[in-house]
Formats: C-alpha cells, structure tokens, sequence
C-alpha cells in the first residue's frame, strides 16, 4: 500500500528498534508521511547508511531496552513502538518495555520462530511473524483452494478464511450464504476490485470470498461452500 493510498492521520512519535532493512523502510515511510520517528540500533553505520540523506527523524546509537536510550528516542512520548531486530529475544523484551513500562498503546513486535510469536499474541503482544507469513502465502499460491486463516484473533476463537466461490453459489444471494453463529461472508473480490458485502449483492462465477467464521466451524463452511445445508 502506498502512502497516497492510506487514510491520513494527525502526525504521531513512533519509535523504532532495528535499523535493518524493515526498520529503514519504516523509518523513511514514517518520516515521509510527517510523522516524528525515532530509531535505535547498535550500529552506528547502519543508521547512518541505510536511512539516506533526506531522513529527518532521530537517530540514537545503542540497545533496544536500555532505560537510557530509549528515554533519547523519547519513548515516554511514543504513540507507537515497533521491534524489528534479529533476534527475537531483543524484539520481545524491548516490546514488553515499551507496553509494560512505558504503557505505549500500538506495539509490535517481529519474531521469527511461530511457536513464540502465537505465545506472545496471546499475550497480548501484537507480532509479525515472519515465517510464518512467508510459508502461509507460499501455501496460498501453491494451494488457492485451500481454507487455511488469512487471520486468526489472539484467542484463537475467530478466524477470516480466502475461498473461491464455488459453481454452486453462482447467482444466488450473498447473505444466503452465512450461518449465525457460525460464519458470516464480509468481503468479495470480483474483476481486481474488493467490496464489502451487502444484502442486495450476488455470487458470480469467479468471485473470491472473505469469510469470518468460528474456529471450530471449518468443516460446516466447506460444506456450505459446496451447497450442502445450504438453505
């Protein structure tokens, strides 16, 4: 998404752990669209090579969590905190410094490994794993068909899942398609455009479905999907 395309928003202080090339990225993103930025990383050369000449933000040389560095990134006036480091332990511990002991509202942390980035989610710890993404988008592309969550909520109750429609519903209405209590369409993407679901609207051949549904509803979908209970 580029930045035109985004909702603008009153400029906020963000501070950014890792000045890789993700934090960089970030940094001038961030810089660029106004807002007040700060980056850490141990690495003098690193902030001063990656960021370019017409980043404006602060720059601050050292670790993540120390109380000292992060007070010169102006932490206690964030409204924001992003961990992009290489290690997932630094990412976390700074991530926690920012939500426990400075009370920062949007943190985030990267983390490599998926069994301790869906632990730390449910902690309430917002991250982005990156394997994890990466093998799931591969799995996409190898796999269309397939219900596996684009989402899941930190509790593991809810779950948005990609389907294409299948022949079955070609015709018939949208809302005809959800089950309370069970999962409910929110979404189609029909000729390279998006649109929220609608009362009035109609499955047409090719469409592909954003579907919200219960965790534990995966087999009832399929079979809705495949016209089986379908009312």
């Amino acid at each position: 998404m580029d930045a035109a395309d985004r909702v603008a928003l009153s400029p906020v202080h963000i501070v950014i752990v890792g000045c890789g090339r993700v934090g960089s990225e970030l940094a001038r993103l961030l810089d660029d669209e106004g807002h007040s930025v700060a980056i850490i990383d141990r690495d003098a050369d690193a902030l001063r090579k990656r960021l370019g000449e017409n980043y404006s933000g602060r720059t601050v040389t050292g670790s993540g969590f120390d109380r000292d560095v992060l007070d010169a990134a102006g932490v206690s006036e964030a409204d924001g905190f992003v961990a992009v480091t290489s290690g997932d332990n630094t990412n976390i511990v700074a991530a926690r410094i920012a939500r426990e002991t400075y009370e920062i509202p949007n943190v985030v942390a990267r983390i490599y490994d998926p069994r301790r980035a869906t632990l730390y989610q449910r902690l309430g710890i917002p991250t982005v794993a990156t394997v994890a993404w990466t093998t799931d988008q591969v799995m996409r592309k190898l796999l269309p068909g397939d219900a596996a969550p684009l989402w899941t909520d930190p509790l593991g109750g809810v779950n948005l899942v990609q389907l294409p429609v299948s022949e079955y519903w070609a015709g018939r209405k949208v809302r005809s398609f959800d089950e309370p209590d069970e999962f409910s369409v929110v979404a189609i993407t029909r000729d390279a455009a998006t649109m929220l679901a609608s009362d009035d609207l109609i499955f047409q051949e090719g469409d592909v479905l954003f579907v919200l549904c219960h965790a534990m509803s995966g087999d009832a979908l399929q079979a809705r999907l495949g016209g089986e209970d379908a009312p």
